[in-house]
């Protein structure tokens, strides 16, 4: 049905200018001195979006009318389309729906065609429509409340702020998309320049995440093929038996040195006398993150190794890195550091090895008690100190001389191994005189803050896109980079649906 001709208004904002009024004749009516404040809210809410709403359609529907008016009088140059060809012929009317943050609007312009070629909308670039039909503001909307709570709660909370403009199913789809540019983001930033004499710390760790089956590695799928319908008793607490994949979480950062002594990390037998009190440990400065589920290990390695190199290109400082004791990640930090021809500390994370010598004390005396304590203390000061072979072999002689049980001797005989086969990653003493760190805190709370406090939160499942993409988007937000890699992530996107002729032959050529 043909619509009828209306008279086109010599004010192109008098609907937003009458909604304006209405909105004031409301408040200054007689039924509104009755509201309460919250009342005279939720009226402002709704009918404030309104109003920008109808701001957004008013502008647009004035651009849309410039066009054509240009295009009847013949002006503006020729346009080409992404190859090269000309679109001789001019056609207007043609409308799209955008889903903006204010509600949804309709985009008029004018379509340039030619023979057997697609149209091509000029108008399209200059406001940098997106593919689909939300804008680009409303995918920043989904993207920063998807990375901070559940799809659900991002969905409601964009539905409270925009009303119903889109579906959870296609928030999850523009979540995966935001995250697309992450990599080319940061081959294009430069760090800031630290001194020689502020450590650069590598810090590296794993955590698992509860997925669906077809997003588990092929060994896991097929671990739980086989327990899949097999009856098994009361799992441990936290226990999810073949249902994780193990994510890589690493992180660079610098840090002034803090020298300390070993009774500044280990509180002395029978507490300290206040004389001398502990000084405090070193503080992670810049910290950036990098995690990946997608990723093998090695290139997460690769990838904050080469943010560490661009703080230091030259390596001048000293390099110190932490991990948890895993055998694999030792063998890709010793492949990677050679690789680069880096001169790197690696430590243990000394947490670690405290559990491994309280497990050990509890061996020998009953948990709680002071005993323990002090022995716990004795041989964590004694390695500290750097004498983590005569610590371990003390154990090992104390446990034949009272000669332990089998189940009791395992946790002696465990830490034993566990301080005689990496006894080059212990040097703690060095560590404490030079001031740097020894514990891998400041990545364990990497883990917790990106993957834990979201893709761990009770019921959740996922697929492998959405998992990773919320997981680096998580650490974009925790790198404090949300804000320039939005404006990165959306000039790349209007370059790769608005592409110039030389681009165009650019990609051909690549």
């Amino acid at each position: 049905m043909t619509p009828y001709d209306t008279p086109c208004t010599a004010d192109p904002f008098a609907r937003s200018i009458s909604a304006f009024e209405t909105l004031m004749h409301t408040l200054s009516g007689s039924p509104a001195t009755t509201w309460t404040h919250a009342e005279l809210e939720e009226h402002l809410d709704a009918a404030g979006r309104e109003l920008l709403r109808l701001l957004l359609q008013d502008h647009l529907d004035l651009r849309a009318r410039q066009e054509e008016n240009q295009v009847r009088a013949g002006a503006g140059p020729a346009v080409t389309g992404p190859e090269g060809r000309v679109r001789p012929w001019r056609e207007a009317g043609h409308s799209r729906w955008l889903a903006s943050v204010f509600g949804t609007v309709r985009v008029t312009r004018v379509a340039h065609r030619g023979p057997g070629m697609g149209n091509v909308h000029p108008a399209d670039q200059e406001l940098s429509l997106p593919a689909g039909r939300h804008s680009t503001g409303l995918r920043r909307l989904a993207v920063t409340e998807a990375v901070r709570g559940s799809f659900d709660q991002a969905h409601d909370a964009v539905t409270r702020r925009c009303g119903n403009v889109l579906g959870k199913r296609r928030l999850e789809e523009l979540v995966v998309a935001a995250a697309v540019d992450v990599d080319g983001f940061y081959r294009t930033r430069i760090p800031v320049p630290c001194s020689r004499e502020m450590p650069l710390v590598v810090q590296v760790d794993g955590k698992g995440v509860v997925m669906r089956p077809e997003a588990l590695r092929e060994a896991t799928r097929r671990a739980a093929a086989k327990t899949a319908g097999g009856h098994r008793g009361r799992l441990a607490p936290g226990e999810k038996p073949n249902r994780k994949r193990m994510a890589t979480v690493a992180c660079v950062f610098d840090t002034r040195p803090a020298p300390r002594r070993p009774h500044d990390v280990i509180h002395p037998p029978g507490g300290r006398s206040g004389e001398r009190p502990a000084r405090p440990g070193p503080r992670a400065e810049n910290k950036w993150c990098t995690a990946s589920l997608v990723r093998p290990p090695e290139q997460v390695i690769a990838d904050v190794f080469d943010q560490a190199d661009a703080r230091d290109p030259k390596h001048l400082r000293p390099w110190v890195v932490l991990v948890d004791g895993a055998r694999h990640q030792l063998d890709l930090i010793s492949a990677e550091t050679g690789r680069r021809g880096a001169t790197v500390h690696v430590l243990l994370d000394f947490v670690h090895v405290a559990e491994y010598v309280w497990a050990a004390a509890h061996a020998f005396h009953k948990p709680g008690t002071t005993e323990a304590a002090t022995w716990a203390a004795d041989r964590l000061t004694a390695i500290l100190s750097g004498h983590a072979v005569r610590a371990a072999a003390d154990m090992a002689a104390q446990a034949k001389r009272e000669h332990l049980s089998a189940a009791r001797r395992e946790a002696v005989d465990a830490c034993h191994r566990y301080l005689t086969g990496h006894l080059d990653e212990l040097h703690y003493d060095t560590a404490l005189d030079k001031g740097w760190p020894i514990a891998t805190g400041a990545v364990e709370g990497a883990c917790r803050h990106l993957i834990a406090d979201r893709l761990d939160i009770t019921g959740a499942r996922w697929g492998l896109p959405g998992a990773e993409a919320v997981l680096r988007l998580r650490a974009i937000v925790s790198n404090g980079d949300l804000d320039p890699y939005w404006r990165f992530h959306t000039a790349r996107e209007h370059e790769r649906l608005y592409p110039t002729p030389d681009q165009q032959r650019l990609d051909l050529a690549a």
